[in-house]
């Protein structure tokens, strides 16, 4: 879950949604699963830009939390991301929530006027989050039971986005998909900072 900022005025900016079991891990082991994911090349790259782009990340940008809500983690505005322990199992799902968050992030950094309130600014991040960080790998897209050989990825993102955005009190379900579907072509295409989709 991505936030803007503190208040009404902060909506959840998305979900990375993972398949762990209810108990997870201890805030500790997350938070050694967090210093590991940091050395990983995705993550790296994803730090470098961001500090390109003039955003500093601190030492405690990404920590690990337990979190009340049933998601992985999220992005908040001014505050850094949080990795919810408690619904994280193994390695690879800590990664890619860093992934996922470390790209709503970066749009947060170089879009100066992204409104996490608007659901189409909220529906951009989420299709680049979903498609730029491996969230639906077709390995992934297994685990999950979604059998699918062709087409599985851009129908994961859509449904991952509007996973997301039903978490966003400022966009009721039409609003969501017409803002997803508005975003689409343009958002999907934006692989920043990456040349392509990794």
């Amino acid at each position: 879950m991505a936030a803007a900022s503190n208040s009404a005025s902060a909506p959840p900016s998305g979900n990375s949604f993972s398949s762990a079991a209810k108990d997870g891990m201890t805030v500790e082991e997350c938070e050694t699963m967090i210093q590991r994911s940091l050395r990983t090349p995705s993550v790296k790259f994803l730090r470098e830009h961001l500090e390109k782009s003039g955003c500093n990340i601190a030492s405690n940008f990404i920590k690990a939390v337990n979190c009340d809500q049933k998601m992985s983690g999220g992005y908040v505005r001014g505050e850094g991301i949080v990795v919810c322990s408690n619904y994280m199992n193994i390695q690879d799902e800590v990664n890619q929530v860093v992934i996922h968050e470390l790209i709503h992030a970066y749009d947060d950094c170089r879009a100066a006027n992204l409104d996490w309130t608007n659901c189409a600014h909220h529906a951009c991040s989420e299709i680049r989050a979903g498609h730029l960080s491996g969230d639906c790998h077709y390995k992934r897209e297994l685990l999950r039971g979604f059998v699918k050989i062709r087409g599985h990825e851009q129908e994961c993102v859509r449904r991952r986005v509007m996973k997301s955005l039903a978490n966003n009190p400022y966009c009721s379900e039409a609003a969501a998909k017409d803002a997803m579907e508005a975003v689409w072509e343009t958002c999907y295409n934006d692989t920043k900072p990456f040349d392509r989709a990794p």
